[in-house]
Parts: C-alpha cells; sequence; structure tokens
C-alpha cells in the first residue's frame, strides 16, 4: 500500500479492502475519508465493511460519498468539516483517488494558494489543472 501525500495531514489512496485498513493504522494514519458511494462497481467493498474494519484498528472513520463529476457544495462543507475535526494525519480514498484530492484542494484553496493546492496534487500524481477556476473562485470566496 502506497498512499500518495498531499500535505502533512492528508494523503489519498485508490480503493481500500479491510484489509488495508490494517495497514492504514500500521503507517500512522488516524482516519479514513471514503468518498465512494456503496455499489460504485460490482464487489467493491461496502463503507460498512471499512468502518468495521477501521473501528477494530482504532481508526475513525468517515463516509462522504461523491459520485463521480458532482461533488457539490453538501460534500465539500462535509469535507470541510471532516478536515478540522478528525484526527490526523488522513487517508482519504475513493476508485482512484482523484475525488478525494479534488475535494482535498476545494477546501485548501484559500489557505494554500491554487497553484500550490495544483502543484501538491500533481506531485501526488492528481492531474487537478482542469479544476483551476473552481479553485481561483473558490480562494476567492
Amino acid at each position: 500500500m502506497n498512499p500518495r501525500k498531499l500535505c502533512d495531514t492528508m494523503a489519498v489512496h485508490p480503493q481500500l479492502t479491510p484489509e488495508d485498513v490494517v495497514e492504514v493504522a500500521r503507517q500512522g494514519y488516524r482516519a479514513i475519508i471514503n468518498d465512494r458511494p456503496d455499489g460504485e462497481e460490482p464487489g467493491q467493498p461496502s463503507s460498512a465493511e471499512i468502518a468495521a474494519a477501521a473501528q477494530a484498528a482504532g481508526l475513525d472513520y468517515l463516509h462522504i460519498p461523491v459520485v463521480p463529476g458532482q461533488i457539490g457544495a453538501e460534500q465539500i462543507a462535509a469535507f470541510a468539516d471532516a478536515l478540522e475535526r478528525l484526527p490526523k494525519p488522513i487517508l482519504g480514498y475513493c476508485k482512484s483517488g482523484m475525488r478525494a484530492s479534488t475535494l482535498w484542494a476545494l477546501c485548501n484553496c484559500a489557505g494554500m494558494g491554487t497553484e500550490q493546492v495544483i502543484a501538491s496534487a500533481a506531485a501526488a500524481g492528481y492531474d487537478l489543472a482542469p479544476l483551476r477556476p473552481a479553485l481561483e473562485a473558490r480562494a476567492r470566496g
């Protein structure tokens, strides 16, 4: 398992399995945010399965489901709240890590700046440059 670090308190990863959660805890993460809706594809572990594994491993767990291409104000607000209150470091995941990276960027662009969140995501392997207009708009408030 190789999480992709976005900043000191947040990393992202593609789909986790319940077995991966033990490794998440071993690597020092203290919370998991799942951005994937249940049933998105056959064979995908359910949120309840990952939540149970997280609880058994002593990790906080939060499910903020996002349909691909449909990140809304509600999910952004929930993710921002999670970043504030969950113990750190946090590991976010979805199918590829892109939705988790996007939510992180949308929540941090005002504080870090658009260029820095795009650069941090790029260093982790996620191209958020197409989101520049939305990030700049959020950064301006």
